[in-house]
């Protein structure tokens, strides 16, 4: 943009950068403007980590202890990173402590493990310890899903009988109620979804006239509408 004769101003304006940072570009100083810093602990994490899980968390004997193995950063830095890491964890532990909401774990144990923050693995661990029956539940959740996108009708026997032994056992005793409805929802190509849409319009209509409205006057707008 320079060499096309732009000011610096419209360069400014155009690309968002601060006006000594364009001055020192156009200077030919590309390689300090954009040079990422890089920490002098970056390379000594690894061995931090391990400090610490070993339970050394005081700054300055790990400071101490990097110095033996060749580190030449100052006291300052890995005290803050000691400092950092010390709030981290007090913070997760009043997440863990505090009771969360049923919300929170149903959220949490339905989630894929794979797809869990940090913080929401450390509570799923933390809710399975304490109440194992949780974890059984969650664990009968999986193949049930499975079963119903593969349309396994074959499995579906077994499921129920493993299922009606834990927390989920309401739940097979309804499938049990409606087994045959169940199975052909499996194994049949056809959906409820067109019934249900349609029902559920019919009461927004009926809702829309304060439920006043009788079947006469439904069909009449139901009709009316098509």
């Amino acid at each position: 943009m320079a060499r096309e004769g732009a000011p610096i101003k419209a360069i400014v304006r155009r690309t968002a950068l601060a006006r000594g940072t364009v001055r020192r570009i156009l200077r030919g100083e590309h390689a300090d403007v954009f040079r990422t810093r890089q920490s002098s602990l970056e390379a000594w994490l690894p061995i931090l980590d391990a400090q610490w899980t070993e339970g050394c968390t005081n700054g300055a004997e790990l400071w101490r202890r990097l110095r033996r193995q060749g580190f030449r950063g100052s006291l300052r830095v890995v005290a803050e990173w000691a400092t950092r890491r010390r709030r981290a964890e007090a913070t997760e532990l009043r997440q863990i402590q505090r009771a969360p909401s049923a919300k929170t774990i149903v959220k949490a144990m339905t989630t894929e493990r794979d797809r869990l923050t940090r913080g929401d693995a450390i509570l799923v661990a933390s809710i399975e310890a304490a109440a194992p029956e949780l974890a059984q539940a969650r664990a009968l959740l999986d193949p049930f899903h499975a079963m119903v996108r593969r349309d396994a009708s074959q499995e579906l026997d077994s499921w129920i009988a493993d299922a009606s032994l834990s927390l989920l056992a309401s739940f097979p005793r309804g499938i049990v109620r409606d087994r045959a409805a169940v199975r052909a929802a499996l194994v049949e190509p056809w959906s409820n979804g067109q019934t249900e849409g349609q029902i559920t319009r019919l009461k927004l209509i009926k809702r829309q006239m304060y439920g006043r409205a009788k079947l006469d006057l439904l069909e009449a707008r139901l009709i009316g509408a098509e």
